[in-house]
């Protein structure tokens, strides 16, 4: 078992809060990389990052034998090469969201995680914002009851960020953002055994691909859901999550100082119309926390409850979703993979 950990970042645009997370928690940084050589200057002399340990060429870091575990924080397109490379190569993997954007990319990457002898991760960043976490606990501890109802909602506006591959046909708004939420209610309540979609494309004509999408969706144990998902909208960024229970109510979202519980009055049947105001911290990209779990997996050896097949089903969720709202009719996912 491997008691010391030596990580490599790759793509240090977003990559650049995980290698501030690990340089913060003393943890080796064997080398960073962006095919950006200003981002790359940038970021290794604001970490300390010796330039010997400094790449623009992703490959350049397979050749690095003490390099023991590795982040992927590039564009999607790319998950798929990367993944397969480095678990060949013996390293741990995480990968972020959204896992690959096609069905055999997907099948790939998972083939490659189930023949490595290494670990594997999917970054699915909303299962450690500290206010979804906190829901969940109070889903599981069943202080509001049996969940009936969940809805979730992507609301980012990405129209100065709308360029190069976020334009990918592939990566549909529901794809390539709204998988947060559909990640997020498929760890609350489970997967999805139906959806039904409608979209609209009125926001960002620089793509062809609805910009706004609304999805009903049919859980196991009788939940029902939706998920909204807008990547024009005018708005601040927001993932507003509600849960209903039959003893009680969570409103919530990943960018507020404070979440709602509403629940019933002891010894009766109404609800207190004051709900208790639980506080909570800010964090939408706990990427500190999200590592600590990988890091536990590997010097542990524990299974990765994140594993590829987690984030293939949350892109097949997405796949059915945009395929509905396409063809006007139900969609059932397809969670069968390889």
């Amino acid at each position: 078992m491997e008691k010391k950990l030596s990580v490599g970042v790759i793509g240090l645009w977003m990559g650049r809060h995980h290698l501030k997370g690990l340089v913060d928690k003393n943890i080796e940084v064997a080398a960073i990389c962006d095919i950006n050589p200003e981002t790359l200057k940038k970021e290794g002399d604001l970490n300390n990052i010796q330039e010997e340990k400094r790449f623009t060429d992703w490959h350049d870091l397979l050749k690095i034998k003490e390099m023991n575990a590795v982040l992927i924080i590039t564009p999607d397109q790319t998950h798929r090469e990367m993944s397969e490379a480095f678990l060949a190569a013996g390293k741990h993997v995480m990968c972020e969201k959204p896992l690959a954007l096609s069905r055999e990319d997907l099948d790939a990457i998972i083939a490659a995680a189930n023949k490595a002898d290494t670990k594997f991760m999917v970054g699915q960043i909303c299962r450690f914002t500290p206010a979804f976490r906190k829901a969940k606990e109070i889903i599981d501890a069943g202080t509001i009851g049996d969940v009936y109802f969940v809805e979730s909602e992507y609301a980012h506006d990405y129209a100065k960020i709308m360029h190069g591959w976020r334009r990918d046909p592939l990566r549909h708004g529901v794809v390539g953002g709204g998988c947060h939420a559909v990640d997020l209610l498929r760890w609350l309540v489970g997967d999805p055994e139906e959806v039904f979609a409608y979209g609209s494309h009125k926001l960002l004509p620089m793509v062809d691909y609805d910009d706004a999408t609304i999805s009903v969706l049919k859980f196991p144990n009788g939940v029902i859901g939706k998920v909204f998902v807008s990547t024009g909208c005018k708005r601040p960024y927001t993932m507003r999550t509600l849960i209903y229970g039959t003893k009680g109510t969570i409103i919530c979202d990943n960018t507020s100082d404070h979440m709602e519980l509403y629940t019933l009055i002891e010894g009766d049947i109404s609800v207190n119309e004051t709900p208790e105001i639980i506080p909570v911290d800010i964090n939408n990209h706990n990427v500190v926390h999200e590592f600590e779990v990988f890091a536990g997996h590997i010097l542990n050896d524990t299974p990765v409850a994140m594993s590829a097949l987690e984030g293939a089903k949350t892109v097949a969720t997405c796949h059915a979703i945009v395929e509905s709202a396409k063809t006007g009719k139900p969609v059932k996912p397809n969670y069968n993979f390889g």
